[in-house]
């Protein structure tokens, strides 16, 4: 039923698609998603160095048959990242799908399409969406304002960025941002998106390689439950609610206030050992949407797919009459 361009164009059973996650886009992951018959992608700058990221690209092969991509994140850092090298080990390893995000891709694509990598760029604007069309992305990945992580300064929700994006797009549009449910699968393919992109709702996996304690928290929270930190600093990011984002905001607020008050609290360091692995919620900042409200437990990852599809089906089936169903 759900069948279209871009389950064709990048050869994926569902127009579902989890994308990079920092500290959670591993094999364990992203393998249980292909196999669900969604896209799902590996987080380059999750591992060290390009040399771990060849052997995850491997490690997911060996748990999956089925299609999946490399998400590369270029963003400024403290610290120099190896970006070409990167690169050159998805290209090497024969990836045929990288979602790039933050920075500007250009530099890159002649590479990846030289070596007939598709790619699927994330923008928050359509102005952006546009650019990177223009680039010679082959779909953007679209995020509304509900999204976890970096969503912009313009503060648009979905429900008006995605329509404005398909009037102005040619190429495929991935909805992006407090998406979880069927319902909403339909209202983005009626909106004129493609696909679907979910983050927080495929941490409230059981594959999901965080601490369970994370995952029933996501399952606690509401759609209130999240904070927007970092606007001051000209980089504004949407996270869970918690002590120390919390305390960051605050921080933030004050007079004379700058990043170098709260990159203590804002470690990722902090947040991949203190609230991932050891399960402390209020040990470090961690990323979720607004989608923490529609998420009512946590499954496998076969059994989201399966039960977004089947709550989408039923929506269908109610809202159109049956000889238009197929």
């Amino acid at each position: 039923m759900f069948a279209n361009t871009f389950t064709e164009t990048f050869g994926v059973e569902h127009p579902i698609v989890c994308g990079g996650m920092t500290a959670v886009g591993t094999a364990d992951l992203v393998s249980a998603v292909a196999n669900a018959g969604a896209l799902g992608f590996l987080t380059a700058l999750t591992q060290p160095s390009p040399e771990a990221l060849v052997k995850e690209i491997a490690r997911c092969r060996d748990l999956t048959d089925r299609p999946f991509g490399v998400n590369l994140t270029i963003l400024p850092t403290i610290t120099p990242v190896p970006y070409i090298e990167y690169r050159d080990a998805i290209v090497d390893s024969g990836i045929t799908v990288v979602e790039t995000a933050g920075g500007n891709p250009e530099p890159h694509l002649p590479t990846f399409k030289n070596a007939g990598v598709k790619v699927i760029h994330k923008a928050v604007t359509v102005r952006h969406a546009l650019k990177a069309e223009r680039i010679g992305v082959d779909a953007v990945s679209v995020d509304g304002f509900e999204c976890a992580g970096h969503p912009g300064s313009e503060d648009v929700p979905g429900l008006v960025l995605i329509p404005a994006a398909a009037r102005a797009l040619t190429v495929p549009i991935i909805a992006s941002g407090g998406i979880a449910t069927g319902t909403q699968l339909v209202a983005a393919l009626a909106l004129g998106a493609s696909a679907v992109n979910m983050g927080t709702r495929f941490m409230a996996t059981t594959e999901a390689p965080i601490h369970d304690n994370v995952k029933r928290q996501i399952v606690a929270n509401t759609e209130r439950d999240t904070v927007v930190v970092f606007r001051e600093f000209g980089n504004t990011a949407r996270v869970a609610r918690n002590a120390v984002s919390e305390e960051i905001a605050a921080l933030s607020s004050g007079p004379g206030a700058s990043f170098d008050d709260v990159a203590h609290l804002a470690s990722g360091a902090r947040a991949r050992e203190r609230v991932y692995r050891d399960g402390d919620i209020d040990g470090g900042m961690w990323w979720a949407s607004q989608a923490q409200g529609l998420v009512d437990g946590i499954e496998s990852c076969s059994a989201v797919v399966e039960s977004i599809l089947v709550e989408a089906r039923d929506t269908i089936t109610r809202t159109l009459p049956a000889h238009l169903v197929s």
